[in-house]
């Protein structure tokens, strides 16, 4: 048996269970705003779609994806992401089909990962997705923790580490927009980490599957292939993202998504998935290639996030501190107190599930930067948004 194993934490939500395990709901309609589980309708044309690609379940699928799927991902991450004619991007070369992003980023580290490296740290946000952490472990990684906090806008702050710090990173995560924050990290830092992935040798990952859930739809989140591009880093060396219709188009059991950048790291992954056995199915790839297409659905779906923040934020401001983030569906308030008891209690008096914060980091020093949060996933529908919002209101 592998070791590293024995490494792993409990999942969030396998604590979250065993938390609320002897709780009585309130009796009343539950509301689920715990699991960051979309639950918007699909785009109008995903069944006949799926319908009509069924016959393709007879064949099986080569790992690298069908062009016309690799095709449409570039076409949309150019449009999206204003990628320069210089810009080293094409289906051919920078672009991979996978089976959702979580799959895939711990798919990634297995692959490239240097064991034997001096440099042996993978570092992550702190809160992160747990994936960070377990990919690195049974990788035999060492993870380094960076505190995302208000001080430093909910973002990892690089800015006071040592060339050794450095030397020591040969892997590198970031989320943008956020979880469970939605911060955003401007462009500036995000070339700033690029500047140092190149200078190092370390492998950049950005984790922007929400990336199409914003507030402004003048101003899109930026992405790390935008920062690379604007910079003049047109082969994208030691750059990696991860994309997925997941949230962008309320498909989170399709399990589709992309990773693109560094040619030869998307061929040295490639070599890895073919062994790995995770080609998507081509019924998969048909009905993602129409989702990556349309952008109508994905425009609908930001209103109904939209109308969600403004309704909910409007009727708890007074009575929790809540800000609406530029990205994701989440709310990250900090309440400045024992979270997993806010838990409890909101479950108990109102049967409202939420997660909480501390769930979702390490303590680092004996600071857990996750502590006295809750991250509240706006997944529900708007009359139950609000419904829950009145019965908060009313206990708090």
């Amino acid at each position: 048996m592998n070791p590293n194993l024995d490494k792993l934490h409990p999942y969030p939500f396998e604590k979250l269970h065993q938390l609320t395990a002897n709780i009585t709901p309130a009796d009343l309609p539950p509301v689920f705003w715990g699991v960051g589980e979309p639950k918007h309708q699909p785009p109008a044309f995903f069944k006949e779609s799926m319908i009509n690609a069924l016959p393709g379940y007879s064949n099986y699928p080569a790992t690298k994806g069908i062009t016309e799927l690799r095709e449409a991902i570039v076409d949309w991450a150019k449009r999206r992401f204003q990628l320069s004619e210089d810009t080293q991007f094409d289906a051919d070369n920078n672009v991979l089909p996978v089976n959702g992003t979580r799959e895939a980023l711990f798919a990634i580290v297995q692959a490239l990962f240097d064991s034997s490296s001096a440099a042996n740290e993978i570092w992550s946000p702190n809160p992160f997705y747990q994936i960070y952490e377990g990919a690195t472990l049974l990788a035999g990684g060492k993870v380094r923790y960076f505190s995302c906090t208000a001080a430093s806008n909910y973002q990892p702050d690089f800015d006071s580490l040592s060339e050794a710090d450095w030397q020591q990173c040969q892997m590198l995560f970031i989320c943008t927009p956020g979880n469970p924050s939605g911060a955003v990290m401007p462009i500036e830092q995000l070339q700033f980490l690029i500047k140092k992935a190149i200078q190092y040798n370390i492998v950049l990952i950005s984790d922007e599957c929400y990336s199409e859930l914003y507030r402004d739809e003048q101003k899109p989140p930026v992405g790390l292939l935008e920062a690379a591009s604007k910079m003049g880093h047109h082969s994208l060396k030691n750059c990696l993202v991860f994309h997925s219709l997941s949230k962008r188009s309320n498909l989170p059991g399709l399990r589709s998504g992309f990773v693109a950048g560094d040619s030869e790291l998307i061929s040295a992954f490639l070599k890895y998935r073919t062994y790995h056995g995770c080609a998507m199915p081509l019924p998969v790839q048909q009905v993602s290639v129409a989702a990556w297409q349309d952008e109508t659905h994905v425009i609908e779906n930001r209103k109904l996030y939209n109308e969600k923040y403004q309704a909910v934020v409007s009727e708890l401001s007074s009575v929790l501190p809540l800000s609406i983030p530029e990205a994701s569906f989440y709310l990250w308030p900090n309440l400045e107190q024992d979270d997993e008891k806010v838990a409890q209690r909101w479950l108990e008096k109102a049967n409202i599930r939420v997660l909480p914060g501390q769930y979702l980091s390490r303590s680092v020093d004996g600071f857990n930067p996750g502590y006295g949060h809750v991250r509240i996933a706006l997944v529900a529908t708007l009359d139950e948004c609000v419904a829950a919002a009145k019965r908060l209101k009313q206990i708090l």
